[in-house]
């Protein structure tokens, strides 16, 4: 089970640091994917945006490879069921313990006159998400592993004292490290939040992405052969590993090894290599986004199987609370 929030476009990074993975989990698991319309709520309040977000991160999902037969993929809003379970396990949750977690104390420092309740929770709704479906793995990376932690806390205290009705969930990955897309400004990674013209976005056009590539951050290039490379010449090579084909990398190896590189022929091929890869997945997007009525018709069968599985899980949570009076 995994989540993805409904506050932005989806970028490259997304694809390659969990889509891609998702793609092939629905393959060999029983996957719940759930866009977390909910979560955003914490830090975008204003919902006029929401509804247009969420078809469009729908879309491109779906543009990418996940399947909703395959998988079930579904609104967060659409399991009501949700705040219930969210409820409970709050009353296993401390203050002291939620204050401290980085997420929280990162978000309110960003956003100090909103520093609501529900960032406060925000783990333990996430926790809710998780064990509604009984899930035991969680595709996730290192910035969600102390909310993970947290979530094991949370079973752990709910099992000890109702019973043993969930299993604690655990980080899954192939175990593979995973694919940390850095953005085109030599700095970080590609992120929604972050400086836009350093991130790619699969909603770019052609002329963006070669705009955005051509500002990557270069330098006059090496002067001793068999140089070590500088973070954001890495950066520029790891981006052409995703998308160029090897016999294109080792060319532009031997370049830089040689002291003969031309870095704005690398960007240039660069560009191209990531419009061929990202271009399909647009138009792709752009045709899912143009049928409302297959878009309507994928939210309600992944609505129908999450909340099937939710109702299973929720007669036995209020099972063990001893909340069927009749």
């Amino acid at each position: 089970m995994s989540g993805i929030r409904p506050t932005g476009m989806v970028h490259l990074g997304n694809y390659y640091g969990a889509i891609r993975n998702y793609v092939r989990m629905q393959d060999e698991f029983e996957c719940y994917f759930m866009i977390a319309d909910l979560h955003s709520l914490t830090t975008h309040p204003d919902t006029r945006e929401l509804k247009n977000n969420v078809k469009r991160v729908l879309a491109e999902n779906i543009a990418c490879g996940l399947d909703p037969d395959k998988a079930t993929f579904y609104c967060q809003s659409h399991v009501r069921e949700t705040g219930e379970l969210y409820l409970y396990l709050n009353m296993l949750a401390y203050k002291g313990e939620l204050e401290k977690t980085v997420t929280f104390k990162d978000k309110a420092r960003q956003h100090p006159e909103n520093v609501n309740a529900g960032l406060l929770t925000y783990p333990v709704l996430q926790t809710a998400d998780i064990i509604m479906h009984r899930a035991s793995l969680v595709p996730v990376g290192k910035d969600q592993e102390q909310h993970l932690e947290m979530a094991r806390n949370f079973v752990v205290r709910f099992n000890h004292r109702y019973g043993e009705i969930f299993p604690e969930p655990h980080a899954f990955n192939y175990n593979q490290e995973l694919v940390k897309v850095p953005g085109l400004d030599g700095s970080g990674k590609m992120s929604k939040s972050e400086n836009g013209m350093s991130t790619l976005y699969f909603s770019d056009n052609d002329e963006l992405i070669r705009k955005k590539v051509m500002k990557a951050k270069t330098d006059s290039g090496p002067t001793t052969p068999y140089s070590s490379k500088p973070d954001y010449i890495e950066n520029i090579f790891m981006l052409m590993k995703l998308v160029s084909q090897a016999d294109v990398i080792e060319k532009y190896e031997q370049d830089f090894n040689n002291c003969t590189i031309r870095y704005g022929d690398m960007k240039k091929q660069l560009a191209e290599d990531m419009i061929n890869f990202m271009a399909p997945i647009r138009s792709k997007t752009s045709d899912i986004l143009a049928n409302e009525d297959y878009l309507v018709e994928m939210m309600k069968k992944g609505a129908a199987k999450a909340n099937e599985s939710a109702k299973k899980t929720m007669e036995l949570v209020r099972e063990a609370l001893g909340l069927n009076y009749f």
